[in-house]
């Protein structure tokens, strides 16, 4: 898996939602990241340009099969620790 802390909370969600975990390197590596002011934390997520560069470098298939899994975004604490992993089902405010 991924070298990065994650709470309990964030690894039950992960499983709650059935999330496969080879999706969290991509997310990290690809995504794009909006700091919350307010509380602190960050979100990352994949947007339409992320998708692009992980269908360039992943096999199609591949790409294909876990497309649906690439609306997912991760919440993380100033220590970089996960806190809540999810699937968006709505846009990523944009503050």
């Amino acid at each position: 898996m991924l070298n990065m802390n994650m709470t309990h909370h964030a690894s039950r969600r992960l499983q709650q939602r059935g999330i496969p975990e080879k999706v969290l390197p991509l997310l990290f590596a690809y995504g794009e990241e909006e700091y919350d002011h307010k509380h602190g934390l960050r979100t990352v997520y994949l947007n339409r340009h992320s998708r692009a560069r992980i269908a360039k470098v992943t096999d199609p298939s591949e790409f294909k099969r876990m497309q649906s899994a690439l609306d997912v975004y991760a919440v993380l604490d100033r220590d970089d620790c996960i806190v809540t992993i999810g699937l968006r089902t709505r846009r990523i405010n944009r503050d």
